[in-house]
């Protein structure tokens, strides 16, 4: 391990794994240093310190903490980080909105204390430019990295004590314009600008202009599979697995699951069945439950209540198994699917892990294994004991977005979403069952109709900053503002704000009768 200890812009003391103090070249930046230092010592990891904070490095912890190699930690006192809450304005993803008091995913890094392996340092070394602003440089791999599979995290227990307080330096507003243009996509230079505008009246034209001089740097391909993994933990012990599977009106489907179910290498323990039929003095449709012998004990539960938010959480009351897998009843996957799923959760040692799930001919876009902002609700492995605070929230029962919230629970509890996209299941998007009935929402009797959905408001106005609910607003505005004319633009205006004022109405009414 080598110490790298700084005082934001300078390196000040560098200690090696001989414990002997090496000799600094002041005349270098910190990434330069650190650049210098990862090629002396190939298969160590580089840590770097504030210089303030040296009591209070957690030192004999960060072996555990960084359990393998294709990591980046960090952890930075203040609540805001180097980018400042604008970084909103441009960035949708679960990533920003940071819970310090976990191990949560982003790649938003601090200068206060951090880690990273000298093997990742040397795979990017002629790729990404060494700035001469150190957070900069820091943000600048961990945004990069983490899109080709580097695993990012906020890791309050890289410090043994929070409570020193350290001046950093933020971003400036021409630093802010070159990052998004160096890192996004250019449409987001242009909504930054006009988010900043519109919210926060403040025209920044020339940081703007002056950022469309800097190039991207999201050209150079890195692939961090060239680094192997293996981790140090010790998440998967049992190897058990429960599938849980809610269900309505797909009997000929739902046999299909069984069947490649049964057909495991890695057999399921138990196959929790939810079957819901909303038709009073209905029965049970799935007679061969116990007409046919099965390799695994089957739980089934029917129940005239629709929804699969309540399907699914009565489904997850019954799990005994160390770990759960998460089923659509219309979907197909291979007889080794589990037994992959196990190994690559050995490998990386991960609580909870999302697949491929593609429609029939679906071309695949995504071939890395990367932190996912996706959670999906029919495709997921958690380990059990991971799910003990966390349900799917029955408010967004027929609503939309209760997979997002699902993963935001997850992610707030100290747990990543980790895709791999080996694990593949073909999603057959079955034909809604004959049993279902259309649930007529209470704002459907508004004059105006809420825009967006009640149930999206209530999960943005739960999980986003208020940077990203605005740029959320603002897009939704253009988007439906290309459809009118011109001349109708000052009545588009008044009703979209109502429309907007109308969900977030309904939004905080489902909060508060949750």
């Amino acid at each position: 391990m080598v110490v790298v200890y700084h005082q934001s812009n300078a390196v000040t003391k560098v200690v090696p794994p001989s414990k002997e103090l090496l000799v600094v070249d002041k005349n270098k930046s910190i990434a330069q240093s650190i650049l210098f230092f990862a090629s002396q010592f190939p298969n160590s990891k580089i840590v770097w310190c504030h210089d303030s904070l040296e009591d209070n490095l957690n030192l004999n912890e960060i072996s555990s903490l960084f359990h393998h190699n294709k990591m980046m930690l960090s952890y930075g006192l203040e609540q805001t980080n180097f980018l400042g809450n604008s970084i909103g304005y441009v960035e949708e993803s679960p990533f920003i909105n940071i819970n310090k008091k976990v191990r949560y995913p982003s790649w938003l890094m601090s200068v206060d204390v951090g880690v990273i392996h000298a093997s990742v340092i040397n795979h990017i070394s002629k790729k990404i430019q060494l700035d001469k602003k150190f957070d900069y440089f820091l943000n600048s791999v961990a945004k990069l990295g983490m899109f080709y599979g580097l695993f990012c995290y906020s890791e309050p227990q890289l410090l043994v004590n929070k409570t020193t307080e350290i001046k950093l330096t933020k971003a400036s507003s021409y630093e802010l314009f070159r990052f998004v243009k160096q890192h996004y996509k250019k449409r987001w230079s242009v909504l930054l600008f006009l988010n900043l505008l519109v919210f926060e009246k403040r025209f920044l034209i020339l940081p703007f202009l002056f950022s469309w001089g800097y190039r991207s740097r999201k050209k150079p391909l890195l692939n961090f599979d060239v680094i192997p993994v293996q981790s140090t933990l010790k998440v998967v012990e049992k190897k058990t697995i429960d599938v849980i599977i809610p269900t309505i009106g797909r009997k000929k489907y739902l046999y299909n699951v069984l069947q490649d179910l049964a057909k495991q290498t890695h057999l399921p323990v138990n196959v929790i069945i939810a079957e819901q039929n909303p038709q009073q003095g209905s029965v049970s449709e799935l007679d061969y439950l116990t007409s046919e012998k099965w390799p695994f004990t089957i739980k089934h539960t029917f129940t005239h209540q629709a929804g699969a938010c309540n399907a699914r959480n009565v489904a997850l009351g019954q799990v005994e198994s160390e770990w759960v897998f998460l089923a659509d009843d219309d979907i197909v996957f291979d007889p080794s699917f589990f037994e992959k799923a196990i190994a690559l959760a050995q490998q990386y040692q991960v609580s909870v892990f999302t697949t491929s799930c593609l429609l029939v001919n679906q071309k695949q876009e995504y071939t890395l294994i990367h932190q996912s902002g996706i959670f999906g609700s029919g495709n997921s492995f958690v380990k059990t004991a991971s799910l003990q605070k966390i349900r799917f929230d029955e408010a967004l029962e027929f609503g939309y977005g209760e997979d997002t919230d699902f993963g935001m629970q997850l992610r707030n509890q100290g747990h990543d979403v980790i895709y791999f996209p080996d694990l593949k299941i073909t999603h057959l998007k079955a034909p809604m069952g004959g049993f279902r009935i259309k649930v007529k929402q209470l704002w459907e009797n508004e004059v105006l109709l809420p825009k967006p959905s009640p149930t999206m408001m209530y999960v943005l106005l739960k999980h986003y900053t208020t940077q990203q609910l605005r740029s959320y607003k603002l897009v939704l505005f253009l988007k439906l503002l290309k459809k009118e004319s011109v001349l109708n633009y000052f009545n588009f205006c008044n009703s979209f704000q109502k429309k907007w004022v109308v969900s977030q109405y309904w939004a905080n009414k489902i909060k508060h009768e949750k």
